[in-house]
């Protein structure tokens, strides 16, 4: 196949602009897929990216298009990206892997916060930018004003912004032909076919394949039995298949230089492929990895524990089967006294834990009890050693305690600005630093702030969508390490700690978390025999305490003649109460309440 041919291309847009509803009429069009097969979100293949309307996994696909201009068969692959800022370092390395992308604004909302963040990555690596507009057929569409805020964002004039319709097909053909014709050929660095360079955007695991990995060739030309190395992971491996997407696998007899599709490896072990690694032969040292490699670090982190114990080993197993295909899920063995073993587990963000965890329960059936997300700390003790810690239960007691240093996020925010002083209070209230306040566009504004990332998981999207009515968009990075004014707050039941649910809090709000969490545990918590209390402690003290009655017991005394079954009866009952009183001083909470107090629920 010739290079010039060949047009490699992503689509860059917020969530439910209209991304994946592009993507499908662009297969119809290209007659990739028959109408007779066609359904809505095609490349969204898994069950909850159609329940959502999301993509959280990449998806690449090829098509063939006539085009009637020149007269020349193009061969245009799409990767479909996820839109989400959790899943940012993997839409990097997708647009390493094409030379153009479609910025794809919905004509009615305009530019989104998430949008601007992937545009400055594809911006950053030089890749041709085509603007384009959805839902144009939309009665609320603001076509013109829209064109006007893009046009201004890109530098560029309203005459180059295309309109389409992914709901009716309208402009679809004219952006594909607008695609051919402004999106550069892709280009080689090596001559030789023995050359090979291949980039590995994204893979999957198959229990009969092992890891299919997906890549896009950069030079050369890979055969089905070629023998390969992962030149990060230093692994060694042969190509048991290759083949493209179309959008189902295809093989093929060779993938060459400027082309996107798949290698099965047959790797069966997690932690070898990984986003961003590259593909040489084997014993070819001489040529070298694509730059700017790096793991995906975990920024929040949970514990996952079974309900049951008997299913300890089949999370274990869930875990590692799901890391086959996700690098950069990463979790170890731990043990709770209240909760048996379980796994602490590092995701991407807050929707990355939310998926994967919903996924646990769908796809291996699995009861799990999920613990309240915390972030990794880096703290000082008295003798002036640092060190990491990821979970709560092992953050140093008061005493023992120098400096903490905590993560913070650079965070862009835009709003309609009739909303800018509700959004404002929420943002103070969530210790957010705020920056630059520019004009965003007619009625838009855009916030710049720097925030600690453990707010964000204190329902700080939730909050700001309820300031706004919905009508504000979010996106962050990562920031530096600074000084933390936070401490551990535990929580005693009976006189027991309880580590599930110990949380760093920040001083400021120390008393309200602690009154909080006992009035919820109170409420929550089943009566015992015994007089139960309930404390939140502090830095040394208790800072709230609550008293949960005992219950009462029954006995015979009171009781004359009768049928001697009645007394009996309430003799078993007191044998019970008996046996319970053996426990004294020991709760044993139940998964409901567990349940209850990590959801947030009153």
């Amino acid at each position: 196949m010739e290079l010039e041919s060949i047009r490699n291309f992503t689509i860059i847009a917020h969530i439910d602009h209209g991304k994946s509803t592009l993507a499908d009429r662009m297969l119809e069009v290209t007659k990739t897929v028959e109408k007779r097969h066609m359904q809505d979100q095609v490349l969204d293949d898994m069950e909850l990216e159609r329940e959502r309307g999301i993509t959280i996994k990449m998806r690449p696909v090829r098509m063939e298009y006539d085009n009637p201009d020149d007269n020349k068969k193009y061969t245009l692959n799409l990767i479909d990206t996820p839109g989400h800022i959790d899943f940012s370092y993997e839409v990097s390395r997708a647009l390493r892997a094409v030379e153009g992308s479609v910025l794809l604004v919905d004509a009615t909302q305009g530019v989104q916060a998430q949008t601007l963040t992937t545009l400055q990555m594809a911006k950053d690596l030089g890749i041709t930018i085509i603007p384009a507009l959805s839902k144009v057929d939309s009665p609320l569409a603001r076509i013109e004003e829209i064109k006007e805020e893009v046009a201004i964002l890109l530098d560029c004039d309203m005459d180059d912004i295309l309109e389409c319709s992914g709901k009716t097909g309208e402009g679809v053909e004219d952006l594909i032909k607008e695609l051919i014709k402004r999106i550069d050929a892709p280009k080689k660095k090596y001559e030789s076919k023995k050359d090979v360079r291949a980039l590995v955007f994204d893979f999957q695991y198959s229990n009969h394949k092992g890891v299919i990995v997906f890549v896009r060739i950069l030079d050369g030309e890979i055969k089905k039995g070629d023998h390969f190395d992962f030149k990060i992971a230093g692994e060694k491996f042969i190509a048991l298949d290759v083949g493209v997407f179309v959008p189902q696998e295809k093989s093929t007899d060779t993938l060459s230089a400027g082309q996107i599709g798949y290698i099965v490896t047959g790797i069966k072990r997690p932690g070898v492929a990984s986003v961003g690694d590259t593909i040489v032969p084997n014993k070819r040292d001489d040529l070298p990895a694509l730059s700017g490699y790096e793991r995906p670090r975990p920024v929040v982190w949970a514990s996952v524990f079974p309900e049951s114990q008997d299913e300890f080993d089949v999370l274990r197993t869930s875990l590692q089967r799901l890391q086959l295909s996700d690098s950069s899920i990463v979790f170890e063995e731990e043990s709770s006294h209240n909760l048996g073993r379980g796994f602490r587990c590092g995701f991407l963000g807050m929707l990355h834990l939310e998926i994967i965890t919903e996924r646990l329960r769908r796809e291996f059936s699995l009861d799990l009890v999920v613990t309240l997300p915390s972030i990794t700390y880096i703290i000082t003790n008295k003798a002036g050693e640092r060190e990491t810690i990821y979970s709560p239960a092992l953050f140093p007691d008061h005493g023992y305690v120098g400096d903490v240093e905590e993560p913070w996020i650079h965070l862009t925010l835009i709003t309609p600005a009739e909303y800018l002083g509700p959004i404002m209070q929420v943002m103070y209230a969530h210790e957010a630093i705020v920056g630059a306040t520019d004009m965003f566009s007619d009625g838009r504004n855009s916030i710049k702030a720097d925030m600690p990332l453990r707010e964000l998981m204190r329902n700080f999207f939730d909050e700001i969508k309820s300031a706004s009515s919905g009508y504000a968009s979010i996106s962050y990075e990562m920031g530096e390490y600074k000084k933390a004014d936070v401490t551990k707050l535990e929580v005693w039941v009976a006189d027991e700690q309880v580590p599930a649910f110990t949380r760093i809090v920040a001083m400021n709000r120390l008393q309200e978390e602690a009154e909080n969490t006992v009035k919820k545990l109170h409420a929550s918590l089943q009566r015992q025999m015994f007089t139960t209390k309930i404390q939140a402690r502090a830095n040394g003290r208790i800072l709230a305490s609550e008293t949960l009655s005992a219950l009462k017991k029954n006995v015979t005394a009171h009781m004359y003649g009768g049928d001697i079954t009645r007394k009996m009866k309430l003799r078993e009952k007191q044998k019970k109460g008996k046996k319970k009183m053996k426990e004294r001083g020991k709760v044993n909470i139940s998964h409901e309440v567990f349940l209850k107090m990590m959801r947030g629920d009153n």
